[in-house]
């Protein structure tokens, strides 16, 4: 009576763990939808260098971080499909909602700081296994590019509000340094 007791348990669980990571999932890939949409005048390349590498440009440095962590469900299956080979599609989609977030997360530290455009774009990933749920964190990063005519404009008295303390520095991204 006992064991399927504890049987009757573990299946209660993990409908239960199904049915909440699965509505959680939802939810993430909608407000991702949405935050893609809003953010989507900020645009993200992986190539090294602009297009327009001769107008004078500010350039600095923009990260996006996320750590996401699977639900139990996806965890026990798995386990299953670990002892039985194959793909994991649970943990494929778990790394495309924290490699989208961090992008998102990019994006929007560089329209933040006044940036449209971001190249060189990269991603670092990590796997966090403490306990029985594994989590990834996601980092994004890149080189966010504002012309020199638009960086003007957070300039106060010749201090950049972007960088800090210090005049902000121009010149042709590309172009090597005199």
């Amino acid at each position: 009576m006992g064991a399927l007791f504890e049987i009757g348990l573990l299946l209660t669980l993990l409908a239960i763990g199904f049915f909440a990571g699965r509505v959680n999932e939802r939810r993430h890939y909608a407000s991702i939808r949405a935050r893609e949409q809003q953010y989507q005048d900020v645009l993200a390349f992986t190539f090294r260098f602009p297009p327009d590498r001769t107008t004078p440009q500010e350039v600095f440095l923009v990260t996006g971080s996320v750590v996401i962590s699977a639900d139990y469900f996806k965890t026990f299956v798995a386990g299953l499909r670990n002892l039985f080979g194959g793909r994991f599609r649970a943990y494929e989609s778990l790394m495309e909602r924290a490699r989208r977030e961090a992008l998102l997360r990019l994006k929007a530290e560089a329209r933040r700081r006044g940036a449209r455009l971001v190249v060189c774009v990269r991603f670092e990933s990590t796997a966090i296994t403490s306990g029985w749920a594994p989590s990834i964190e996601v980092l994004a990063f890149g080189t966010a590019l504002i012309p020199a005519s638009e960086a003007a404009r957070f300039v106060g008295t010749g201090r950049s509000r972007l960088l800090g303390e210090g005049s902000i520095r121009t010149r042709a991204v590309g172009a090597r340094p005199a």
